[in-house]
């Protein structure tokens, strides 16, 4: 599977457990660590447990790929999922405004999700 398949997939998966502000990155010639970044909010722990455990398992299952690290996963504010050319960053609202990824990769190019998968992108106050 390419990169970029590989992160709208885990967007799409993202969006079904109705994660909102998602956003994909592609980071290629601005990171030596990875190609794309996903960055997604829930509104809870056990949202933000939800979603990533969705992203894990749809590709596990799926796609027989599994993430070469998971950080985060216990505590719920912050998970990491890397896939080395995709990293999955799952937040808490305060917790991504804290560490404010969008603004350190404002140079990347963010790359649409297709139509089909916006089940839900708004915050809960929109």
């Amino acid at each position: 599977m390419q990169s970029k398949d590989r992160a709208i997939l885990c967007a799409a998966y993202a969006l079904e457990k109705k994660a909102y502000n998602v956003r994909l990155l592609e980071v290629k010639g601005l990171s030596s660590l990875t190609d794309y970044l996903l960055i997604a909010t829930g509104r809870s722990d056990r949202q933000v447990q939800a979603v990533a455990e969705a992203i894990r398992l749809s590709l596990k299952n799926d796609h027989e790929t599994a993430p070469l690290a998971v950080e985060g996963m216990k505590e719920g504010r912050w998970i990491l999922l890397d896939y080395g050319d995709v990293m999955v960053h799952v937040f808490q609202e305060p917790i991504r405004d804290f560490y404010d990824l969008d603004g350190l990769w404002s140079e990347a190019a963010e790359i649409s999700i297709p139509e089909k998968y916006h089940w839900e992108r708004k915050s809960p106050a929109q």
